[in-house]
Protein backbone atom coordinates (compact mmCIF):
# COMPACT_ATOMS: atom_id res chain seq x y z
CA UNK A 1 0.00 0.00 0.00
CA UNK A 2 1.38 3.65 -1.03
CA UNK A 3 0.27 6.88 0.13
CA UNK A 4 0.17 8.95 -3.07
CA UNK A 5 -0.39 12.78 -2.95
CA UNK A 6 -1.96 14.68 -5.82
CA UNK A 7 -2.17 17.81 -6.58
CA UNK A 8 -5.16 19.70 -7.46
CA UNK A 9 -4.81 22.16 -10.06
CA UNK A 10 -3.16 21.48 -13.48
CA UNK A 11 -3.39 18.18 -12.45
CA UNK A 12 -6.57 16.88 -11.58
CA UNK A 13 -8.59 19.62 -12.14
CA UNK A 14 -8.04 21.81 -15.57
CA UNK A 15 -7.50 25.89 -15.23
CA UNK A 16 -7.84 26.27 -18.43
CA UNK A 17 -11.45 25.96 -17.62
CA UNK A 18 -12.04 29.86 -17.41
CA UNK A 19 -11.05 29.86 -20.87
CA UNK A 20 -14.74 29.66 -22.56
CA UNK A 21 -16.22 32.56 -19.92
CA UNK A 22 -12.75 34.30 -21.02
CA UNK A 23 -13.26 33.97 -24.64
CA UNK A 24 -17.02 35.63 -24.76
CA UNK A 25 -15.22 38.40 -23.28
CA UNK A 26 -12.24 39.08 -24.50
CA UNK A 27 -12.24 37.44 -27.55
CA UNK A 28 -8.79 36.23 -29.00
CA UNK A 29 -6.73 36.89 -25.86
CA UNK A 30 -8.77 34.39 -24.09
CA UNK A 31 -6.05 31.70 -23.65
CA UNK A 32 -3.20 33.87 -23.37
CA UNK A 33 -5.19 35.88 -20.99
CA UNK A 34 -5.72 32.22 -19.28
CA UNK A 35 -2.16 31.07 -19.64
CA UNK A 36 -0.82 34.41 -18.30
CA UNK A 37 -3.01 34.26 -14.74
CA UNK A 38 -2.00 31.09 -14.00
CA UNK A 39 1.93 31.83 -14.16
CA UNK A 40 1.68 34.88 -12.50
CA UNK A 41 -0.92 32.95 -9.85
CA UNK A 42 1.99 30.61 -9.28
CA UNK A 43 4.73 33.30 -9.26
CA UNK A 44 2.90 35.01 -6.57
CA UNK A 45 2.92 32.19 -4.20
CA UNK A 46 6.07 31.78 -4.96
CA UNK A 47 6.93 35.60 -3.89
CA UNK A 48 4.85 35.55 -0.84
CA UNK A 49 6.67 32.20 0.25
CA UNK A 50 9.48 33.78 -0.31
CA UNK A 51 9.06 37.05 1.68
CA UNK A 52 7.43 35.58 4.60
CA UNK A 53 4.45 37.88 3.73
CA UNK A 54 1.25 35.23 3.88
CA UNK A 55 -1.92 35.48 2.05
CA UNK A 56 -4.07 32.41 0.86
CA UNK A 57 -4.09 31.47 -2.65
CA UNK A 58 -7.07 32.92 -3.52
CA UNK A 59 -5.90 36.23 -2.91
CA UNK A 60 -2.96 34.97 -5.14
CA UNK A 61 -5.44 34.40 -7.47
CA UNK A 62 -7.53 37.63 -7.40
CA UNK A 63 -4.24 39.50 -7.28
CA UNK A 64 -3.02 37.61 -10.42
CA UNK A 65 -6.21 38.56 -12.54
CA UNK A 66 -5.56 42.31 -11.48
CA UNK A 67 -2.18 41.68 -13.40
CA UNK A 68 -3.75 40.23 -16.44
CA UNK A 69 -6.07 42.98 -16.76
CA UNK A 70 -3.74 45.16 -17.14
CA UNK A 71 -1.03 43.52 -19.19
CA UNK A 72 -3.49 42.90 -21.52
CA UNK A 73 -5.09 46.46 -21.36
CA UNK A 74 -8.46 44.04 -20.47
CA UNK A 75 -11.85 46.37 -18.91
CA UNK A 76 -13.37 43.79 -16.82
CA UNK A 77 -16.38 44.75 -14.45
CA UNK A 78 -16.36 43.55 -10.67
CA UNK A 79 -19.07 41.23 -11.81
CA UNK A 80 -16.80 39.62 -14.05
CA UNK A 81 -14.16 39.33 -11.59
CA UNK A 82 -16.46 37.53 -9.47
CA UNK A 83 -17.80 35.72 -11.59
CA UNK A 84 -13.99 34.28 -13.08
CA UNK A 85 -12.98 33.88 -9.37
CA UNK A 86 -16.28 32.10 -8.26
CA UNK A 87 -15.42 30.01 -11.54
CA UNK A 88 -12.24 28.85 -9.89
CA UNK A 89 -14.00 26.47 -7.33
CA UNK A 90 -16.17 24.90 -9.77
CA UNK A 91 -13.48 24.07 -12.33
CA UNK A 92 -13.92 20.94 -14.46
CA UNK A 93 -11.36 17.56 -14.23
CA UNK A 94 -9.43 16.10 -16.65
CA UNK A 95 -10.95 13.39 -18.38
CA UNK A 96 -8.73 11.01 -16.96
CA UNK A 97 -8.97 11.96 -13.52
CA UNK A 98 -12.45 10.03 -12.05
CA UNK A 99 -10.97 6.56 -13.46
CA UNK A 100 -7.66 6.92 -12.34
CA UNK A 101 -8.67 7.56 -8.84
CA UNK A 102 -10.75 4.49 -9.03
CA UNK A 103 -8.03 2.35 -10.67
CA UNK A 104 -5.34 3.79 -7.43
CA UNK A 105 -7.97 2.90 -5.06
CA UNK A 106 -8.71 -0.52 -6.16
CA UNK A 107 -5.44 -1.18 -6.28
CA UNK A 108 -5.25 -0.62 -2.41
CA UNK A 109 -2.97 2.88 -2.30
CA UNK A 110 -4.08 5.67 -0.09
CA UNK A 111 -5.30 8.61 -1.71
CA UNK A 112 -4.87 12.31 -0.57
CA UNK A 113 -5.27 15.70 -2.70
CA UNK A 114 -2.51 17.69 -1.85
CA UNK A 115 -2.79 21.35 -2.39
CA UNK A 116 -1.86 25.00 -2.35
CA UNK A 117 -5.34 26.08 -2.08
CA UNK A 118 -7.22 26.37 1.04
CA UNK A 119 -8.98 22.99 2.50
CA UNK A 120 -12.20 24.78 1.91
CA UNK A 121 -11.79 25.83 -1.52
CA UNK A 122 -10.25 22.41 -2.66
CA UNK A 123 -12.99 20.59 -1.02
CA UNK A 124 -15.00 23.04 -2.56
CA UNK A 125 -13.30 22.19 -6.64
CA UNK A 126 -13.77 18.30 -5.98
CA UNK A 127 -16.78 18.08 -5.10
CA UNK A 128 -18.38 20.27 -7.77
CA UNK A 129 -15.88 18.03 -10.34
CA UNK A 130 -16.75 14.41 -8.29
CA UNK A 131 -13.61 13.69 -7.15
CA UNK A 132 -14.08 14.56 -3.60
CA UNK A 133 -15.46 11.11 -2.50
CA UNK A 134 -12.19 9.45 -3.99
CA UNK A 135 -9.96 10.78 -1.25
CA UNK A 136 -9.38 9.81 2.45
CA UNK A 137 -7.92 13.52 3.37
CA UNK A 138 -7.12 17.05 1.81
CA UNK A 139 -3.62 18.39 2.78
CA UNK A 140 -3.49 22.22 2.76
CA UNK A 141 -0.49 24.09 2.90
CA UNK A 142 -2.57 26.99 4.14
CA UNK A 143 -2.14 25.35 7.49
CA UNK A 144 1.45 25.99 7.23
CA UNK A 145 1.16 29.59 5.82
CA UNK A 146 3.20 29.08 3.12
CA UNK A 147 3.14 27.24 -0.37
CA UNK A 148 5.10 24.87 -2.32
CA UNK A 149 7.79 24.24 -3.15
CA UNK A 150 8.64 25.21 0.52
CA UNK A 151 10.07 22.12 1.70
CA UNK A 152 8.34 21.79 4.94
CA UNK A 153 4.69 21.72 3.53
CA UNK A 154 5.89 18.11 1.70
CA UNK A 155 7.53 17.05 5.36
CA UNK A 156 4.15 18.11 6.83
CA UNK A 157 2.21 16.39 4.00
CA UNK A 158 4.05 13.14 5.19
CA UNK A 159 3.66 13.96 8.73
CA UNK A 160 -0.44 14.49 8.27
CA UNK A 161 -0.53 11.45 5.84
CA UNK A 162 0.96 9.38 8.83
CA UNK A 163 3.58 7.35 6.24
CA UNK A 164 7.35 9.08 5.88
CA UNK A 165 8.74 5.88 4.30
CA UNK A 166 6.87 5.21 1.14
CA UNK A 167 5.06 8.41 -0.36
CA UNK A 168 4.82 10.04 -3.87
CA UNK A 169 3.70 13.33 -5.43
CA UNK A 170 1.60 13.36 -8.71
CA UNK A 171 1.83 16.41 -10.15
CA UNK A 172 1.59 18.30 -13.47
CA UNK A 173 4.01 20.74 -12.05
CA UNK A 174 7.79 20.52 -12.50
CA UNK A 175 8.50 22.97 -9.76
CA UNK A 176 5.98 20.70 -7.40
CA UNK A 177 7.99 17.21 -8.52
CA UNK A 178 11.17 19.02 -7.99
CA UNK A 179 10.22 20.15 -4.21
CA UNK A 180 9.07 16.72 -3.59
CA UNK A 181 11.59 14.93 -4.72
CA UNK A 182 14.00 17.24 -2.82
CA UNK A 183 12.07 16.72 0.17
CA UNK A 184 12.79 12.47 0.35
CA UNK A 185 8.96 11.74 -1.77
CA UNK A 186 9.08 9.52 -4.91
CA UNK A 187 7.47 11.80 -7.52
CA UNK A 188 4.97 11.42 -11.07
CA UNK A 189 5.15 14.49 -13.35
CA UNK A 190 2.03 14.41 -15.47
CA UNK A 191 3.52 15.22 -18.79
CA UNK A 192 -0.19 16.57 -20.72
CA UNK A 193 1.35 17.80 -23.51
CA UNK A 194 4.56 17.02 -25.79
CA UNK A 195 5.98 20.86 -25.48
CA UNK A 196 6.06 20.65 -21.78
CA UNK A 197 9.66 21.31 -20.31
CA UNK A 198 11.41 19.83 -17.46
CA UNK A 199 13.49 22.29 -15.77
CA UNK A 200 16.82 21.36 -15.69
CA UNK A 201 18.10 21.56 -12.35
CA UNK A 202 19.40 17.79 -12.46
CA UNK A 203 16.25 16.73 -9.80
CA UNK A 204 14.10 14.31 -11.83
CA UNK A 205 11.00 12.87 -11.06
CA UNK A 206 10.71 9.11 -10.55
CA UNK A 207 8.71 8.38 -13.14
CA UNK A 208 6.83 10.65 -15.95
CA UNK A 209 3.64 9.65 -17.73
CA UNK A 210 1.77 11.79 -20.17
CA UNK A 211 -1.74 10.89 -18.59
CA UNK A 212 -3.28 10.12 -15.15
CA UNK A 213 -4.38 6.81 -16.93
CA UNK A 214 -0.45 5.73 -16.80
CA UNK A 215 -0.02 5.75 -13.36
CA UNK A 216 -1.64 2.32 -12.80
CA UNK A 217 0.93 0.56 -15.46
CA UNK A 218 3.60 1.61 -12.71
CA UNK A 219 4.59 -0.31 -9.90
CA UNK A 220 4.24 2.52 -7.00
Amino acid sequence: MTTIAFDVYGTLINTDGVVSRLREWIGSQAEAFSQTWRSKQLEYSFRRGLMQRYENFAVCTRQALDYCCAEYDVSLSAEQKDTLLQSYRVLPAFSDADESLVALQAEGHRLFAFSNGTTEAVEEVLRASGLLKRFEGVVSCDALATFKPNPDVYRYFMKEAGDSNDAWLVSGNPFDVIGAVSAGMKSAWVKRSDRAVFDPWGVEPTVTVATLSELCAHDL
